[in-house]
C-alpha cells in the first residue's frame, strides 16, 4: 500500500512524483494552449479534509467554439458579431453543439458517497480507481463542525440546523470510530496486519473484491473524469446551486474557478445566463407581465402553486 506523502497529504509520493515530472516536459504543438490553464495543469486543488481536483488535459478554447459555430452557421456571423457576443448569443439561445468541441480530463479524489452523486451525471468517460485490484488507503471523510447539520424538516434530502456541543462531538467521534473500525477489519480480512490473529499469516487474505465491501461510504475513491464543455456547464449548473450538498458544491466550486481559466468568455456568458439567470414558465412569465402593467397580485391570483409563487417572489427580490 503506499503511504501518503508528507509534504501535500494530499498525493501519494509516486503521484507527487509524477506530476514533478509532467510540468517539467514541455512540448510543442500547434493544437490551442490556454496560459491560464496551463499554469495549474496537473496541480491538485485541495477539496474537503483529504480531496483535491486537478486537470489533467484538455482541448479547446473559447476560440474554438467560436470556429465550430462559424462552421454551423456559416461565414457571415464573424463578420456580423463579435466572438464574446456570439458565445453569449449561443448560450443565451442554447445553442449546445458548439460547445460539446471543447474537452477537458480531471483527477477526482472523493469521498465514495459524492462519487455515487456524481456519477449519476452520465454524460462524462468516468475510470475510477479499482478496490478489486489495489488496497484503498486509509482516508475518511470527517465534515467539519459547520458542515455537520442535522436533517431539514422541510426537505428530506436537504439540512436543517447545525449540530452543536455534545450532539456535535457525539456524532464526530461516531463517524471516526466506525470509520477506523472497518478499516482495521478490512485489514484484517485482507491478512494486511500482523496482529489480526485471524488469518493464517502462510494463507492469502479474503479477496480485495470481496473485504471492501465493509468500507464505510465516506471512505476516498480517485478517477479521472473526462467531458465535454456543455455537459459539464450543466454539471456545474446543478452541483454548485446553493441547494446542492455541501461536499459536492465544493468540487463543483472548484471546477467553476477552472472553467474561469480555460474559457473565460463561455463562463461569463453561463454565469449571466444560467448561474444567475431565472427560467420563467409560461404561468410565471403571465405573472411578471400583470405585476409589470401595475397590477396588484396575490399568490391565489395566479396560476402558481405557493411554492412557484414564493420561488419566483424571492427571484424577483419582492417580499414573500
Amino acid at each position: 500500500m503506499t503511504t501518503q506523502s508528507s509534504s501535500r497529504g494530499l498525493l501519494t509520493e509516486d503521484q507527487e512524483s509524477e506530476i514533478r515530472e509532467s510540468r517539467a516536459a514541455e512540448n510543442r504543438t500547434r493544437r490551442c494552449t490556454v496560459p491560464g490553464l496551463e499554469e495549474i495543469l496537473y496541480e491538485p486543488m485541495p477539496i474537503l479534509d483529504h480531496g483535491f481536483i486537478r486537470v489533467i488535459d484538455y482541448m479547446g478554447d473559447d476560440a474554438a467554439i467560436v470556429q465550430s459555430a462559424r462552421v454551423s452557421y456559416g461565414k457571415g456571423t464573424k463578420h456580423t458579431r463579435g466572438d464574446a457576443g456570439l458565445i453569449d448569443y449561443l448560450m443565451r439561445h442554447r445553442h449546445t453543439t458548439p460547445f460539446e468541441m471543447c474537452e477537458i480530463k480531471f483527477h477526482v479524489k472523493l469521498p465514495i458517497f459524492v462519487a455515487r452523486q456524481w456519477i449519476r451525471h452520465r454524460t462524462a468517460n468516468v475510470n475510477e480507481y479499482s478496490a478489486r485490484y489495489s488496497v484503498l488507503d486509509k482516508e475518511f471523510y470527517i465534515p467539519a463542525p459547520e458542515h455537520l447539520a442535522a436533517q431539514s424538516e422541510s426537505n428530506r434530502q436537504g439540512r436543517g440546523d447545525v449540530l452543536h456541543g455534545e450532539d456535535a462531538a457525539r456524532v464526530l467521534d461516531l463517524l471516526r470510530d466506525d470509520a477506523a473500525r472497518c478499516y482495521e477489519h478490512y485489514e484484517i480480512m485482507l491478512n494486511e496486519r500482523q496482529d489480526s490473529g485471524i488469518i493464517d499469516d502462510n494463507r492469502a487474505g479474503l479477496a480485495r473484491e470481496l473485504a471492501r465491501m465493509n468500507l464505510p461510504l465516506n471512505t476516498y475513491t480517485q478517477w479521472y473524469w473526462k467531458c465535454d464543455l456543455h455537459n459539464l456547464l450543466h454539471f456545474v449548473s446543478l452541483r454548485a446551486d446553493p441547494h446542492a450538498q455541501y461536499e459536492i458544491r465544493a468540487y463543483a466550486d472548484a471546477i467553476l474557478e477552472t472553467l474561469k481559466r480555460w474559457v473565460p468568455v463561455t463562463t461569463k456568458a453561463f454565469t449571466n445566463h444560467v448561474m444567475e439567470g431565472v427560467h420563467l414558465s409560461g404561468a410565471a412569465l403571465g405573472v411578471v407581465r400583470r405585476l409589470v402593467a401595475g397590477e396588484a397580485l396575490e399568490q391565489g391570483d395566479s396560476d402558481l402553486s405557493k411554492r412557484e409563487w414564493d420561488e419566483l417572489m424571492a427571484a424577483l427580490g419582492r417580499n414573500i
